[in-house]
């Protein structure tokens, strides 16, 4: 049973002619993790803000077609009730900062105190997702004074304070090395654990493989492709949507051929190999 669905949804920005997403339709189902994957400009930070309310709420313009969550129109709720149900975080987090608390730890409370959450629950929440993001050394300093990856991780750990039951995560590793970027996609991990559905915009396909559920791809606006990882991020024919394979995935296709189930990992890569005799 689907959590968020959106049936043909069609919306053009104010002052354009174009549609800048077109005749999209697909379900969430609770507690899985959805990829989505497309070159810059394809729609996909449009189709985000379409999922949170704030299309056409806030950024107005044209949208055609049915929001639904949890079996009532999108419409029907408030931007402010949305935002308990639906996490966003935001592909810079410079603007996802609140700029009105002094320390991390603060800034992770925000949200909570606006909402009128307990204190003692508060703080044990806070506590609890400082150790999840590894914050501690830095739970203490002003977040303007953090770097982006910093800033990337305090504003991540801020939506997931309010205990969403979707969120929505845009681009979330763009600012981040590669430990915090596997960091990130452990995290990811444990929210599906406890049962979050989650909306993963990112570039990078090696690691969509290894923790996603389902694979969207976009291409000037329209869901050209969407189904299990396994089988989206096998398929050579998205190639020709500029958007990339895993990198063991090219490497058994160039010398295996699709012959049988295609890895998607580098574990899965060493087992097909080895069962192949290759």
């Amino acid at each position: 049973m689907s959590i968020l669905s959106l049936k043909n949804i069609n919306y053009c920005y104010p002052l354009e002619n174009e549609p800048v997403i077109q005749d999209v339709s697909f379900a969430l189902e609770k507690g899985k993790v959805y990829g989505v994957i497309g070159e810059n400009e394809s729609g996909k930070t449009t189709l985000c803000n379409i999922m949170r309310g704030f299309i056409p709420n806030l950024y107005k313009g044209t949208l055609r077609g049915e929001v639904t969550f949890k079996d009532k129109s999108i419409s029907e709720y408030n931007i402010g009730e949305l935002a308990a149900h639906i996490g966003y975080s935001f592909q810079n987090p410079f603007t996802q900062i609140s700029g009105v608390k002094d320390t991390v730890y603060e800034e992770i409370a925000y949200g909570m105190e606006n909402l009128g959450i307990p204190r003692d629950k508060m703080t044990q929440r806070v506590d609890e997702l400082i150790v999840l993001f590894q914050l501690e050394k830095l739970k203490d300093q002003n977040p303007f004074e953090l770097s982006g990856g910093q800033k990337q991780l305090v504003a991540l750990a801020s939506v997931v304070a309010l205990d969403p039951e979707i969120i929505i995560l845009d681009e979330p590793t763009s600012q981040l090395d590669p430990k915090s970027t596997e960091d990130i996609f452990q995290i990811v991990e444990y929210l599906k654990k406890a049962g979050k559905t989650i909306f993963l915009v990112e570039h990078k396909v090696d690691l969509l493989a290894e923790y996603c559920d389902e694979i969207f791809l976009l291409y000037d606006g329209r869901l050209v492709m969407q189904g299990k990882t396994a089988e989206v991020l096998s398929d050579e024919s998205i190639l020709q949507y500029r958007v990339q394979l895993p990198q063991v995935t090219l490497f058994y296709l160039k010398l295996v051929g699709k012959k049988g189930k295609v890895p998607l990992t580098v574990a899965e890569t060493f087992k097909a190999l080895k069962g192949s005799g290759e």
